[in-house]
């Protein structure tokens, strides 16, 4: 294999991509901007069922959505079903010419249509085959339902968001299957590693609840040692109101904070007081250090005025900033962080989304191609042009319903 300075990193490589929804996607999404092959395989009729959520670009459907046009951007659309006794051939043929498989289906699912990491290693004996869910594969929750709302909640991180006083929420952000999403795809490309050295296949078992767990910074890390869970607002961390916009502040994480906090509040008795005498103290009697922040913020008369004062500190700090604020920000701009790719149903040609968030060589990360459009727009392609099937046999397996393609 060779490649040039202008080549993806993985170049090259090729990745069955039977991943659905969130997590899966974003991880293949990340291995296709990178230069990875991904044929994406989804069930004909209906397809993943993210295309069917918001918002919706082309008018004349209903299977095109934002979300969709976003997770599955560079990949190759191939519809195949998997029920049918025919397509396991087919999988089996697409596997030979392949590096990675990563599907996301409920755990044993994938041994029952005889598609398991043993099966496929038959005919890929170096095959890196990941799995994601919500659990993982083994363990009493294995066979659950997750999304990452669940996932949010039964990994205690609802609870710790609560504060220590509100009713729990659901959060906004889908961590749970960006964080398993982005593991799996560092497994992945460590697996690859290795493989280069030693011609061995691995099985990757990537579980959103052990990721959300493991993104958490001190608790379980305190409670696991002998120390107890903070109910309470995270201490060190301020957000305030100034003339109807918020600040948010950053008052710990680092030894020299504290020093720099003291001399631009204008108390320099605080440096002396033994209710913060140490990071420890700070932490024990937060609720009144907080008031002395915000006491000095409500002496600005902006959210720019106060952050500006703080950066001329050396104390970090940022507005809080609305979606429609972010997506003009000069800093993403500047970054190339919501690239277009072309869509052939939405009215302009093309659609925004979001970049995978890695520059490699100072340049952006960017989708090689559009998201698939009709379901199964590229069998035809695939099982020609890199399996070698004739028109004839095609056909049959068109008839026979174990694959589709769009007429």
């Amino acid at each position: 294999m060779t490649s040039t300075a202008d080549d993806g990193l993985l170049e090259g490589f090729t990745v069955i991509d039977f991943t659905r929804v969130l997590a899966g996607p974003y991880c293949t999404r990340m291995l296709a901007d990178l230069g990875a092959r991904v044929i994406k395989i989804e069930r004909p009729g209906e397809g993943d069922e993210i295309r069917y959520s918001i918002m919706q670009l082309d008018p004349e459907r209903t299977d095109q959505s934002t979300y969709y046009a976003r997770l599955n951007a560079g990949k190759e659309g191939i519809a195949i079903d998997l029920s049918r006794p025919e397509s396991r051939e087919i999988i089996f043929d697409l596997v030979r010419n392949a590096d990675v498989v990563v599907e996301n289906f409920s755990p044993g699912l994938m041994k029952r249509y005889g598609l398991d990491a043993d099966s496929l290693r038959t005919v890929s004996p170096d095959l890196v085959y990941c799995s994601i869910s919500g659990f993982g594969q083994t363990g009493p929750l294995s066979s659950m339902q997750a999304y990452a709302h669940l996932i949010n909640a039964i990994s205690g991180m609802m609870d710790l968001d609560r504060g220590g006083g509100t009713e729990p929420r659901a959060q906004y952000l889908q961590a749970a299957d960006v964080l398993a999403g982005t593991q799996a795809f560092g497994a992945i490309c460590a697996a690859l590693l290795r493989r280069s050295r030693t011609d061995e296949g691995v099985t990757l078992d990537i579980s959103m609840l052990e990721c959300l767990i493991a993104a958490d910074d001190i608790t379980y890390q305190s409670l696991l040692n002998g120390g107890k869970v903070e109910r309470r607002p995270r201490a060190g961390m301020v957000v305030h109101p100034i003339q109807g916009r918020h600040i948010a502040m950053q008052t710990v994480g680092a030894p020299h904070l504290w020093k720099r906090l003291v001399e631009i509040v204008g108390k320099p008795e605080l440096a002396t007081d033994p209710r913060f005498a140490t990071p420890q103290a700070r932490r024990d009697n937060w609720d009144a250090l907080l008031q002395v922040y915000r006491d000095f913020l409500d002496e600005y008369e902006s959210v720019d005025e106060a952050v500006a004062a703080m950066a001329a500190a050396r104390v970090p700090a940022v507005p809080m900033l609305s979606p429609e604020e972010v997506v003009d920000h000069p800093q993403l701009v500047a970054r190339q962080a919501f690239p277009e790719v072309k869509h052939r149903g939405s009215g302009s040609g093309r659609v925004r989304i979001t970049a995978t968030p890695i520059h490699v060589n100072g340049k952006p990360t960017h989708p090689r191609g559009s998201a698939p459009y009709r379901i199964g727009e590229k069998t035809r392609e695939v099982l020609s042009g890199t399996l070698g099937y004739v028109d004839e046999k095609i056909e049959a397996l068109r008839v026979l319903g174990a694959i589709e393609m769009p007429d």
